[in-house]
């Protein structure tokens, strides 16, 4: 078995090298939590969500899962979600895919993996929803990208959909969703432009009437 003692030592010298960029770092993180932003981005180990938009720990606060996926029956996603809008107030929520995803190329091209597979269904149905436009495509490489992007677009609405995000607007809390995709090629972020900051940019059946205590409050 090999030893992890590498891991420690490497912790060490990560927390020495903050502490000596912004002496007292760790005492101020440990006493308050307040990010702005949710990222909702694949567990794949080349997308370090921090890193890759130059953010430090207590900035960000993040929900990684296979092919970012926001699903209704996911208790985990949906547990961070009202979380980060009603307890830390974020500000933004930000959906990040990648090119090149090994879950949607799994999914596109009908392997079987596993258990998995149950979960990766869900971008099949993303395909479905897009199939004349993604079966256009005569390169698989450039169709998996397109998917990846669809698949961040519909998980926009998906987290839109929710009551969380709903009530939040309804209340007047500033919180916008967006959607981007990373690439592993050159490191860069793409806003696919589909942002989301109000109900009235969804679709009417998805929205939900006011409660009792918001009607009463106007």
């Amino acid at each position: 078995m090999r030893s992890l003692k590498h891991l420690f030592a490497n912790n060490r010298s990560w927390a020495e090298r903050v502490e000596q960029e912004a002496p007292g770092f760790f005492k101020q993180l440990s006493e308050q939590q307040a990010p702005e932003y949710l990222w909702i981005g694949c567990s794949d180990s080349r997308v370090p969500a921090n890193e890759i938009v130059g953010l430090l720990p207590g900035e960000l606060f993040v929900h990684r899962n296979v092919a970012n996926l926001v699903l209704h029956s996911d208790i985990n996603c949906l547990s961070v979600l009202q979380y980060a809008i009603d307890i830390l107030k974020i500000k933004h929520i930000i959906v990040c895919g990648h090119y090149g995803c090994g879950g949607v190329a799994a999914a596109m091209n009908k392997q079987r993996i596993g258990f998995v597979d149950n979960w990766l269904r869900n971008i099949k149905d993303v395909y479905a929803l897009h199939r004349e436009e993604l079966d256009g495509f005569a390169d698989d490489g450039e169709r998996v990208n397109r998917l990846c992007e669809l698949n961040v677009m519909e998980q926009v609405r998906n987290v839109c959909h929710t009551s969380f995000v709903q009530d939040a607007w309804e209340r007047g809390q500033q919180l916008t969703v967006h959607g981007w995709v990373y690439s592993l090629r050159n490191g860069h972020i793409k806003d696919l432009r589909v942002s989301h900051s109000s109900a009235t940019q969804i679709d009417n059946i998805y929205a939900l009437q006011p409660t009792e205590e918001f009607v009463s409050e106007k």
